[in-house]
């Protein structure tokens, strides 16, 4: 079993103790969405597959609070933060900028990538190296800009 998914097993049951329920309702979210795709591929799901449906949650969670931020529903995208939170405790710590940029320049020089055309080739290296630590779609504009300028 992944480490991650012991992890989250655990503060599930922390949380159960504790009897945090806004906390153990989100944490469950996440057990069920693993076990989901457990059952559904009949495979057991390693950390960087577990990390990629955090991060796929994450992702879900801001486009979420955008929406109920422009229609006004605050009381929902409260809640929507609030999981956003309990899932970021998950997920490893964020890449600083000058992290990212210098993943970025060593993929370019790698690839030997010259033009958007190998864009394909650049992303494919950063991508496992970012995963639940930066955005993928920033990342991918700031390689745009490299490759462009």
């Amino acid at each position: 079993m992944s480490e991650l998914k012991l992890k989250i097993s655990a503060e599930m049951k922390a949380a159960m103790r504790a009897k945090d329920k806004a906390r153990l309702g989100t944490i469950r979210l996440m057990m069920s969405e693993i076990k989901r795709i457990e059952v559904d591929e009949r495979i057991e799901l390693d950390d960087t597959r577990v990390l990629a449906v955090l991060d796929k949650m994450q992702k879900q969670r801001r486009d979420s609070i955008s929406q109920f931020d422009t229609a006004g529903r605050q009381d929902l995208a409260d809640l929507e933060r609030q999981e956003l939170e309990v899932i970021k405790t998950f997920l490893p710590q964020p890449l600083t900028e000058q992290e990212l940029a210098d993943l970025i320049a060593q993929a370019i020089s790698t690839t030997a990538a010259q033009s958007m055309q190998d864009m394909g080739k650049v992303m494919a290296i950063i991508k496992p190296q970012i995963q639940g630590r930066a955005d993928g779609g920033a990342v991918s504009k700031l390689v745009k800009a490299q490759l462009a300028g």
